[in-house]
């Protein structure tokens, strides 16, 4: 079958003779298909495979990456059956199953599948990659790190005393294959669930792997506590990291090649501890960058005052939040909706965690000097129109942002505050005059990120009046609401959410906010003038989320505060 597969490719003039011995060349190395070789090369694109196959058995094609499986067809195939066969149900129609699969001749896989369902079996045609990440995508993946896990204390043995490990063994034990194979399967696995953070902690008498998955850190696995020094050294020699310096902080990257041609970045920070190097892995995944404004949460009229807090001629911009609540993302897409042939951008970043195209990105260092204040003061000897600031941290790099705001030019920035309104307390306690925080700042953005029910498995729940009223809603508009919560599902791993949305408080600095900062209120009056004015604050945007049918009345209360 290889062999007239490849003529085939030949005959269409999608591959060359000598490019056809290559990809046979790879199989016989590798084992597997004569296309998972030619897609692996590079030689043929993976759709373009499947149509030839599909063209050559007349069977019909199907491309997984862009349906969506039906759960109870996925319940008619246990994952370790759709892993030993290569196979993925599709859809059931009756007592006809629809099952994907790379080989359609293998009668076999087909009477196995027919067995297992008591069902009558169609196949149809996908890639083998695709089938693989579709088993990825649908089934739950931890049992692959179980997997890998089991063999380790029979494939490898790591010196527990960490007196006795040299530079050497250390280099040794981390590149052994099983502490490689762990490592891969921690960062593939998280990159399958969506997760944004990879913690790896030693503690006295465990080694605990979690990931943070829609804003909260769930356990993934729990290591043996004598691999803790060979994981953490192949982290670090994938971060291009000192793997003998063991008493300092340390920070990287790692960047890995996914499907279709796609990376991911994941920030690496390695911070010593009482029992060793505890890691933490942001992922950055660069396809999901979402620089769409209107789809980033914002209600209609808060995006419309932060578009045209963003779109004047000068001033500063700032958002505020929590690590992890979006700042950057926001910032990003203010950005992408400014950046025009016309104008000079210049950002300063802790670090670059996407690459904008047009726009000039620097990165700090403070190890030569290179902070916040002292790129801002290059940037303007350079002729800048707008200039975005990662992190106002210091009385420096504020009072140079606020200089630069009242001298034509557009900043934007983010602070560390709970709410708008008390960053401007922020700014003054830094040492900024009022007349200057009054004259500068057009516009603050507070945000969070609540997490979204599944729409997979969203079922309407009955929520009582009262405790709709105790989070801010009016007890006539209470009976009416209808709530929403996730029950699970293989989909949302069982917790009832899928992916987050941003709740935002737009404060416009208007003029009777002027004279409120002039005249030194407090961060509650400012608010409640801000509210009169027309803000809406937090937990309001999270009960606008509640009633659309986005998100919980729990998660409305773990990510806002009681006005």
């Amino acid at each position: 079958m290889a062999e007239r597969l490849g003529e085939l490719l030949v005959r269409k003039n999608m591959i060359k003779p000598e490019q056809l011995q290559a990809a046979l060349r790879e199989q016989k190395a590798s084992g597997g298909r004569l296309g998972t070789a030619l897609t692996k090369l590079g030689l043929v694109e993976e759709n373009e495979l499947t149509k030839i196959l599909s063209e050559q058995y007349g069977i019909p094609s199907i491309n997984l990456d862009e349906i969506d499986i039906p759960g109870d067809a996925l319940e008619l195939i246990p994952q370790d059956v759709a892993m030993k066969y290569q196979v993925i149900p599709v859809n059931r129609a009756g007592s006809t199953l629809v099952v994907a699969a790379a080989d359609p001749t293998n009668v076999g896989t087909i009477d196995a599948i027919r067995f297992k369902t008591d069902l009558d079996v169609d196949i149809v045609i996908a890639s083998e990659g695709a089938i693989k990440r579709a088993i990825d995508r649908y089934y739950d993946s931890s049992s692959s790190l179980q997997e890998v896990m089991a063999r380790m204390d029979e494939d490898i043995d790591v010196v527990e005393d960490e007196k006795e490990l040299s530079i050497s063994e250390l280099e040794k034990a981390s590149g052994d294959a099983p502490v490689i194979k762990l490592v891969n399967s921690i960062l593939t696995d998280a990159i399958k669930k969506k997760a944004s953070d990879i913690h790896v902690e030693p503690f006295e008498d465990e080694f605990r792997v979690r990931f943070r998955i829609d804003g909260l850190l769930y356990e993934v696995t729990k290591l043996p506590v004598k691999f803790k020094n060979a994981v953490t050294s192949r982290i670090k020699i994938m971060s291009k990291l000192d793997i003998s310096e063991r008493r300092l902080p340390q920070d990287g990257r790692i960047k890995l090649k996914i499907s279709k041609g796609q990376e991911m970045d994941f920030r690496v920070s390695v911070l010593p501890s009482l029992f060793g190097e505890k890691v933490v892995m942001r992922l950055l995944d660069k396809s999901n960058l979402q620089l769409d404004m209107t789809k980033l949460g914002f209600e209609e009229k808060a995006l419309a005052d932060f578009k045209n807090s963003i779109h004047q001629p000068f001033g500063m911009v700032l958002v505020t939040g929590p690590t992890g609540s979006g700042k950057t993302t926001t910032l990003y897409s203010a950005l992408s909706e400014l950046n025009k042939i016309s104008e000079n951008i210049s950002t300063a970043e802790d670090p670059v965690e996407f690459n904008l195209k047009g726009i000039t990105q620097v990165h700090m260092n403070e190890d030569i000097g290179l902070n916040f204040a002292a790129a801002l003061r290059s940037f303007l000897r350079q002729d800048p129109d707008i200039i975005m600031v990662g992190e106002i941290r210091d009385f420096e790099t504020a009072e140079i942002a606020v200089k630069a705001a009242l001298t034509g030019h557009m900043v934007l920035s983010t602070l560390h505050t709970n709410d708008a309104p008390s960053t401007i307390n922020r700014l003054l306690n830094m040492g900024i005059e009022p007349f200057l925080v009054s004259s500068s700042l057009n516009c603050i953005v507070a945000q969070r990120l609540a997490r979204r029910i599944c729409t997979n498995c969203r079922q309407v729940i009955e929520v009582p009046v009262q405790a709709l009223v105790e989070i801010g809603i009016n007890e006539e508009e209470a009976k009416s609401i209808t709530c929403y919560k996730g029950a699970g599902c293989n989909i949302c791993h069982d917790t009832g959410y899928k992916g987050r949305v941003a709740l935002y408080e737009v404060m416009v600095v208007r003029d009777e906010i002027k004279e409120f900062i002039l005249n030194g209120a407090s961060a509650a009056e400012l608010k409640r003038e801000a509210i009169s004015l027309g803000m809406k604050t937090l937990r309001r945007s999270g009960i606008t989320k509640l009633k659309e049918g986005v998100t919980t009345v729990e998660e409305v209360i773990r990510t806002s505060v009681a006005d």
